[in-house]
C-alpha cells in the first residue's frame, strides 16, 4: 500500500506543478481592444494613437512626438464599435496579416493596427495598403483622429482664446463638409454651448448654430 500511496502522491504533485506553471487564460468575457497608431515625423500631428474597446470605451492621444502623452477619452456609438471590430475580424484580428503593398510609395507615415485580448496580441505595420477592409478601417480611424483633433482645438479656443474660436470652427466645418467625421453628432454639445454664449463673436455663434442644425438634419 505504501508504494502505491507514494506513487499517487507524486502524480498529484506533478499535476499541481503543471497547473501552477500554466499561465491563466483571459476570462471569456474580457473585452478586446483595437489600437490604431500612426507616426509621421515632421507632420502635424506627428503621433496619433486611438484605442477602442469592444465595450465602447475610446481614447485618443494626438500630439507632436516631443510632447507628453495626454490621452483624452471620448464616446463612440455601438454601431461604429461593431463596424470597427467587424473589419478587424475580416483581417483575422491582424494575426499574420501583411497589409503593406511593398511598392515604391512616398512615406505616408508608419501605421499600426493592434488587436489585444487578455494574453492574445497581434499587430501589423504598413505605410500604404490596398486591402479593402484595411482601407475602410484606416479611413475610420483617420476620421476619428481628425474629429477629435478638431473638437479639442475648438474646446481649447472656447476656454482660452475666444477670438480664435471662429478660426477653429471654420476648420471643423471644412472637415465636416468633406465628410471626414465618422460620428459628427458628438460635436453637437460644444456647438450648442458656443451658439448660446454671448461672449463669442456673432459670426462664430451663427456659424456654430448653422452647423449644428445641419448635423441634426443629417442624422438618421
Amino acid at each position: 500500500m505504501r508504494p502505491m500511496f507514494a506513487r499517487f502522491t507524486a502524480i498529484a504533485l506533478l499535476c499541481l506543478c503543471s497547473c501552477a506553471a500554466t499561465p491563466a487564460a483571459a476570462p471569456a468575457g474580457a473585452p478586446a481592444t483595437i489600437t490604431f497608431r500612426k507616426v509621421f515625423k515632421l507632420s502635424f500631428p506627428e503621433f496619433v494613437e486611438i484605442k477602442i474597446t469592444q465595450a465602447g470605451q475610446a481614447s485618443a492621444d494626438i500630439r507632436q512626438l516631443d510632447e507628453d502623452s495626454s490621452p483624452e477619452t471620448f464616446e463612440l456609438s455601438p454601431q461604429l464599435v461593431a463596424k470597427i471590430f467587424q473589419l478587424a475580424d475580416q483581417l483575422h484580428d491582424f494575426n499574420g496579416v501583411n497589409l503593406d503593398t511593398h511598392r515604391r510609395i512616398a512615406n505616408l507615415g508608419e501605421k499600426t493596427f493592434i488587436y489585444q485580448k487578455g494574453t492574445e496580441n497581434h499587430e501589423t505595420h504598413f505605410n500604404f495598403t490596398a486591402d479593402p477592409a484595411a482601407t475602410q478601417l484606416l479611413d475610420l480611424f483617420e476620421g476619428l483622429a481628425r474629429q477629435q483633433n478638431d473638437l479639442s482645438n475648438l474646446t481649447r479656443a472656447m476656454h482660452y482664446d475666444p477670438l480664435g474660436v471662429n478660426d477653429a470652427l471654420e476648420r471643423l466645418e471644412g472637415d465636416y463638409n468633406n465628410k471626414l467625421f465618422p460620428e459628427p453628432q458628438h460635436l453637437l454639445a460644444p456647438l450648442d454651448q458656443l451658439a448660446a454664449n454671448e461672449k463669442f463673436l456673432t459670426i462664430a455663434r451663427e456659424r456654430a448654430r448653422t452647423l449644428a442644425s445641419r448635423i441634426r438634419a443629417a442624422q438618421p
